[in-house]
């Protein structure tokens, strides 16, 4: 599945576009690699997003094509959530 709507399926980013823009701005990597918003996920991917100040690292439990709003938490596992200061950027 590609990289944009995974994380639109899986609500860790609410719309497709959104997340098509912040995958080319690089701010997502897939296991370590800067990703594009076509990089095909597999199972058990680590999937690091930068969301301004917060970095947020998950994995790739599950993929599907659509899920209940229920559903989608048990797409992928939280494996970290870290505040990013602005001297840890440069």
């Amino acid at each position: 599945m590609r990289l944009d709507k995974y994380l639109k399926v899986s609500r860790l980013i609410k719309r497709r576009p959104v997340a098509k823009e912040v995958a080319d701005k690089g701010r997502i990597k897939v296991n370590g690699i800067l990703a594009k918003s076509s990089t095909k996920l597999k199972y058990n991917d680590t999937i690091e997003i930068r969301f301004g100040n917060k970095l947020l690292v998950v994995r790739v439990l599950e993929m599907k094509d659509s899920t209940k709003k229920e559903d989608a938490s048990k797409m992928y596992e939280i494996i970290s959530e870290t505040r990013i200061d602005k001297d840890e950027e440069a």
